[in-house]
């Protein structure tokens, strides 16, 4: 496998790069095989797709593919996401938050990512979201996943850029894209509070960001956050105004859900072409199963999960309408 990921550095470099290459070859040789990742033909043929196409149409016909957070895998909310992509004939990109896989495992969350992705006829994804190191990038990228989150934004810039190129370097010799994140999102508490001040992206800052490092697509802080917003937030969109002048990038948004319908639909046409929900996914999914547990259920648990499935299905149909992705698969 390091024969065959040289070869790749290689190619990419050409013969100036090759000192370069057998650096990063040595530095890296111990850290890839400590993961046990798969090898050049050793992935299977029933793949799920990645991410990098599906951003880059996206940006170009000024839509985003919807990005859900799964809660660890949870079959109802994989299985009602893919069934409404379908429906729709929409891509999707199946979300997972590392802290959210303790209960069941990483592993199973793609496991069942897969199955449901073959079970319909759109293009599907599984993301990790907020991979916070090249560890658990590292263990994301054996379990499967066919899109990575490294999440530097906390640290000072050149920090950011050096971890989002280590992940970079690896994650591209088996073709899985890599999105980055600069300016922190902002923490809200149950009631909608802000918990931390953190910042929104200086334009030059992401200008200098992407001077050091080349993700395929890149979060930015635009005063969104992750939670229910109490209040209208702030969003600005001049910061992806200015960044659209000087890069093509595709842009994600975190934080979507209580954020105005108007304000998503204009940060799409500023280059957005990928759209974040979890919170309002997972608070959904509850509320479809505490109605379902007034129903005659007869103590059927697959008759509680049917009806939540059901009707988080619809839900996730508004989502894909939002992101204009309807038809786009």
């Amino acid at each position: 496998m390091m024969r065959w990921i040289k070869n790749k550095l290689y190619s990419q470099t050409g013969h100036q790069g090759k000192h370069r290459v057998k650096k990063v070859i040595v530095n890296s040789n111990e850290k890839i095989n400590k993961y046990n990742l798969p090898g050049a033909g050793e992935r299977s043929e029933n793949m799920l797709v990645t991410s990098k196409e599906m951003l880059e149409k996206a940006r170009r016909e000024h839509y985003a593919v919807p990005a859900m957070n799964t809660q660890g895998g949870n079959y109802d909310i994989i299985w009602a996401i893919c069934r409404a992509a379908e429906e729709m004939h929409s891509p999707a990109i199946l979300a997972h938050y590392v802290a959210t896989g303790a209960y069941s495992g990483d592993d199973w969350f793609v496991e069942v990512c897969k199955w449901c992705a073959n079970k319909v006829s759109v293009p599907i994804a599984i993301h990790l979201d907020h991979g916070d190191s090249f560890d658990i990038c590292m263990k994301s990228l054996k379990n499967g996943f066919t899109s990575l989150m490294i999440d530097g934004s906390i640290k000072p810039i050149e920090e950011n850029a050096r971890l989002t190129n280590e992940v970079i370097k690896v994650a591209k010799c088996f073709g899985v894209p890599v999105e980055a994140e600069i300016g922190e999102l902002l923490r809200l508490d149950d009631a909608g509070v802000q918990m931390e001040n953190k910042n929104v992206a200086n334009p030059e800052q992401v200008r200098q960001f992407l001077e050091l490092c080349q993700p395929d697509s890149l979060a930015i802080g635009i005063g969104n956050a992750h939670g229910y917003y109490k209040g209208e937030p702030d969003i600005k969109l001049e910061v992806l105004e200015e960044v659209k002048k000087f890069t093509d990038i595709p842009f994600v948004l975190h934080g979507c859900t209580g954020m105005r319908e108007d304000v998503i639909k204009e940060a799409i046409k500023l280059g957005v072409a990928k759209i974040n929900f979890g919170t309002e996914i997972r608070y959904k999914y509850v509320e479809h199963y505490e109605e379902a547990l007034k129903t005659n259920h007869q103590g059927h648990s697959w008759k509680l999960s049917q009806f939540a499935n059901d009707a988080l299905t619809e839900d996730i149909k508004k989502i894909i309408r939002l992101a204009g992705s309807e038809g786009k698969a």
